[in-house]
């Protein structure tokens, strides 16, 4: 960065009404929760990847996350997936992470991998499957008052490929008794973050298939439990920063899966094909957080920014930099709409004249305000150079091929 390029970056969003350095406080304050699984051996339906230098156990796939946030200063958490992170001890799990200046974020309990679960978990129609995976989500809340973990982030791979298979009505109450169980059990500073996803593996329908099912299973759960909204797992067309203001208006809005689609499914990194609709989510993030109403502020503050990627064909953690980097740049640039021209323009229906107050926003380069964050925060001003530059991503091959896997 040279004080020149930051110094006209600074004189032209001054012209605006932008204050950079209230842009600058949140932009340092802005975290990313990365995924265990996203450091470990992936793939696709077809075939699972092994990789030379992944991860071999969980406390190596900390070390590696570490790294994502020693260069960004964006990732100081890290979700676990059970059992693909199970331990016999998670209170050193939890050690380990401190040590590193991570702690553990959200559990994700697993309910799709098991031969029991084919024809579903908690929705079977066999009440012995039913139960024991209930019983394993109760196990996820145990292991998060081990963890000091708050958030529990639900997905179910639930549903049926044709009609007659199940019974919709019937599955949808199993659904509810099992997250009622769960939400039972949780403790009070605890959140359920119910995700769904419109279809795959189920095809003919989905038990959990789009964020207004979610929303009715949380308000019927309780204040503790919200929709989590994964950014891939729609079909489409569909405009999610729409579902996401309507969501931040009911102060239901819990947190987001970040990856990408190019159709209607999801591991793609983040911001990588549609960066615009990134930008527009956090538009609509930023004018909920200006909001007369104190709970839709308290909402925003309080939702959880996660990655839910597997890096099938891209080095581990050169991916997850990416990924973590290509928020941050969009967050930035949705930091720069002056939400008082746009308001203006749309009161006065001005069409051309609200959609230029959001979009030129988009258009601005950011690198020189990212560059000066960096500075300030005593961080590589490219972070992916520095990790490339490093001996970390060598010394790590050492480990072999053959590491932790989902």
């Amino acid at each position: 960065m040279t004080d020149r390029a930051y110094a006209l970056f600074e004189e032209q969003q001054q012209a605006r009404g932008i204050n950079l350095e209230d842009v600058k406080s949140k932009l340092k304050a802005l975290k990313i929760e990365t995924p265990s699984w996203g450091y470990g051996d992936s793939g696709t339906r077809f075939k699972n990847f092994q990789k030379v230098g992944v991860p071999r156990n969980p406390f190596e796939k900390f070390d590696d996350a570490a790294q994502v946030h020693k260069l960004t200063g964006l990732a100081p958490s890290v979700a676990i997936h059970i059992p693909w992170d199970k331990v016999d001890d998670y209170s050193k799990l939890r050690s380990h992470a401190e040590s590193l200046g991570l702690k553990i974020g959200a559990v994700n309990p697993n309910l799709f991998q098991e031969d029991d679960y084919m024809l579903g978990s908690v929705t079977n129609a066999d009440s012995a499957i039913r139960r024991k995976a209930t019983n394993h989500l109760l196990e996820c809340v145990d292991i998060a008052k081990e963890t000091g973990s708050r958030d529990l982030s639900l997905w179910f791979a639930d549903g049926t490929n044709y009609p007659g298979q199940g019974d919709i009505r019937k599955r949808k109450g199993w659904m509810f008794e099992a997250l009622a169980e769960m939400y039972g059990a949780m403790t009070p500073e605890m959140r359920m973050l119910i995700e769904y996803k419109c279809f795959e593996p189920a095809f003919y329908h989905t038990d959990l298939a789009d964020w207004g099912m979610a929303y009715n299973m949380a308000l019927k759960l309780g204040p503790q439990a919200e929709v989590l909204v994964d950014t891939g797992h729609h079909l489409p067309g569909a405009n999610i920063e729409h579902i996401v203001a309507y969501l931040l208006d009911e102060k239901r809005l819990g947190g987001f899966h970040f990856n990408s689609r190019k159709y209607a499914d999801d591991d793609l990194i983040v911001g990588s094909v549609n960066p615009y609709e990134l930008f527009l989510i956090f538009y609509q993030i930023l004018n909920a957080a200006g909001d007369e109403d104190a709970a839709i502020r308290g909402n925003v503050e309080n939702i959880a920014y996660m990655i839910d990627q597997s890096h099938n064909i891209e080095q581990k953690i050169p991916a997850m930099l990416r990924s973590v980097l290509n928020v941050q740049t969009n967050f930035a640039k949705a930091l720069l709409i002056n939400h008082e021209e746009v308001a203006v323009a749309a009161n006065n229906n001005d069409v051309l004249g609200a959609e230029d107050a959001v979009r030129k926003a988009f258009e601005f380069d950011v690198t020189p305000l990212l560059h000066a964050i960096r500075e300030e925060q005593g961080l590589p001003l490219d972070p992916m150079k520095a990790y490339l530059a490093s001996s970390y991503g060598k010394d790590i091959l050492a480990r072999g091929k053959g590491g932790a896997s989902w």
